[in-house]
């Protein structure tokens, strides 16, 4: 029988758990740093928090980080890398990403979802449903391309940015580290690091 832990009991959670499911993961078991106040995370059973997975690798086949905060998402993945947990990358059977693509790994791909021919994705991104990341695009680790939003080819996202629902980038843009892009928003020039866009076209907030 394939072991999951998932290391964050939330919404994204579950539909990491789910996906989990989807590519054949047979027990899943959720740890999250507000046990034992929380011991469930809808059909799935909380076990423990960080500490106690870390303690009890050995007994699982894989391990994915499922936070949604960009930052708690890489000091997870970091610690648990430290620890020398096995971290899995998961690709819902329903997204297409081309073989001459590169994930890396505890990266999650949701259903729907489009990574096309070298696209180039870091550590613990997150492709979330019916997003697209076209030809040569480069995203740096932990970053999120959040439900229907699109990327053109050659686009960089820097460390820790976050792509919000709906919004579309233009071919070729770079947008810095630390970086928000609001719902619906349209990126038509470069973006700097550790600022908020907003609007069509975008604009600072």
């Amino acid at each position: 029988m394939k072991r999951l832990a998932i290391v964050g009991a939330s919404g994204h959670g579950k539909v990491v758990a789910d996906t989990a499911e989807r590519c054949g993961w047979q027990h899943l078991s959720f740890f999250d740093d507000a046990w034992p106040t929380v011991t469930r995370n809808g059909e799935w059973l909380v076990e423990g928090d960080t500490a106690a997975l870390l303690d009890n690798l050995s007994d699982f086949d894989g391990v994915v980080v499922a936070i949604g905060s960009n930052e708690v998402r890489l000091t997870k993945l970091l610690e648990l890398q430290t620890a020398g947990a096995r971290i899995i990358t998961l690709i819902h059977p329903h997204a297409c990403v081309s073989r001459y693509a590169l994930l890396g790994e505890g990266c999650v791909v949701f259903a729907g979802a489009v990574v096309n021919a070298y696209a180039k994705v870091g550590i613990g991104a997150i492709i979330n449903t019916g997003s697209s990341v076209d030809h040569d695009c480069e995203l740096a680790s932990v970053v999120h391309i959040s439900p229907g939003a699109r990327l053109a080819g050659g686009v960089r996202v820097g460390e820790a940015s976050w792509i919000g629902i709906g919004a579309s980038v233009r071919q070729l843009v770079c947008i810095g580290h630390n970086t928000i892009v609001g719902a619906g928003a349209v990126v038509v020039a470069d973006v700097p690091d550790g600022v908020t866009v907003a609007g069509v076209p975008a604009r600072l907030v």
